[in-house]
């Protein structure tokens, strides 16, 4: 019989389960049997707020392990991927992607402009306490820590501290709980990080076996559009926990499928948005996003990501009407 291929994951509730998705309908395409391997990351370790932590501080473990042959294969959320290629390692699949908006979590069913002012929000990520701020609703935006479970609670829980908090709205279909959105935030008024919803299966590179199996979970619509995104990010040097925010979509052109991407550098306290779009083809995924960030960068974004260089525009928004 053959030995399972030994799957790398976090183990966290949510790590767990698309880590189990994917095992799914790897075998399930393959035959090739598959057991989880849980690995313990410095993100896991910690309790300091997510844009404090580091670029990679949830992935740096599994790649090690990969890189030592102790797991076969990792599934990361792309979105943590640090943009720097990491030497030895090859992404063999982008599975389809879930919904990459943002979405709330409130008392009594409210939606974000039923908030109140005053009301706390919580949230991991400085994108969108930056896009919160922006919105200029006079909320009390707060970071917070935790797991899917551990952040619902203080909204739902019978300690709730928190009016409100915002997550990714992939995370919360993976582990079931989508019925406690009270709203899907629309990207324009909340745009998602970049390859938010979207899930990287890793392998060694010279493991040309398991690339070629791995393949039959790509899905190349995804691929393009999270392509085009990290692009963008990675073009502005900036890292995953950055107010940077990125969403492509693909659609049916005149002359074939086209990406139009929207991009977005926000201060993290709401006070400066550059926010443009760019259309394009998915062969071309990866120039859209350096080309969109070029072009923000050309209007200050550098400023607002505390690089060295211009002296950017102030609360200003460029390009497409978002």
């Amino acid at each position: 019989m053959t030995a399972p291929l030994r799957l790398g994951t976090r183990g966290s509730t949510l790590a767990m389960a698309q880590s189990g998705q994917i095992a799914e309908a790897f075998t399930a395409a393959t035959g090739r049997p598959v057991e989880l391997v849980e690995v313990v990351t410095a993100g896991d370790r910690s309790s300091a707020p997510v844009h404090r932590l580091g670029v990679g501080v949830f992935v740096s473990a599994l790649r090690d392990a990969l890189t030592a042959g102790t797991i076969d294969f990792a599934v990361h959320s792309y979105k943590d991927l640090p943009t720097a290629v990491a030497n030895g390692l090859h992404i063999a699949a982008v599975p389809a992607r879930l919904d990459p908006r943002d979405a709330l979590v409130a008392r009594g069913g409210r939606t974000l402009a039923e908030l109140p002012p005053g009301a706390t929000v919580g949230t991991g990520a400085l994108r969108r306490i930056a896009q919160l701020h922006a919105l200029g609703l006079q909320l009390d935006v707060t970071p917070i820590r935790g797991n899917i479970d551990t952040r619902l609670a203080r909204v739902l829980g019978p300690d709730a501290d928190l009016d409100a908090v915002v997550l990714a709205r992939a995370g919360l279909a993976r582990i079931g709980r989508a019925d406690a959105i009270t709203e899907t935030l629309d990207p324009m008024l909340m745009l998602p990080a970049p390859a938010q919803g979207a899930l990287a299966v890793e392998c060694r590179v010279d493991d040309q076996d398991l690339v070629e199996l791995l393949a039959v979970l790509d899905h190349a619509p995804s691929r393009a559009a999270v392509t085009a995104e990290r692009a963008f990010l990675a073009t502005l040097e900036a890292g995953c926990s950055a107010p940077v925010a990125a969403y492509a979509e693909l659609a049916e052109g005149d002359d074939g499928d086209e990406i139009y991407l929207r991009g977005a550098v926000i201060s993290p306290d709401g006070t400066r948005d550059l926010r443009l779009s760019r259309t394009g083809t998915p062969a071309d995924a990866a120039e859209i996003g350096k080309a969109l960030a070029a072009e923000l960068l050309d209007l200050g974004a550098d400023s607002i990501l505390g690089h060295e260089g211009h002296t950017g525009p102030g609360t200003q928004q460029f390009g497409s009407t978002e």
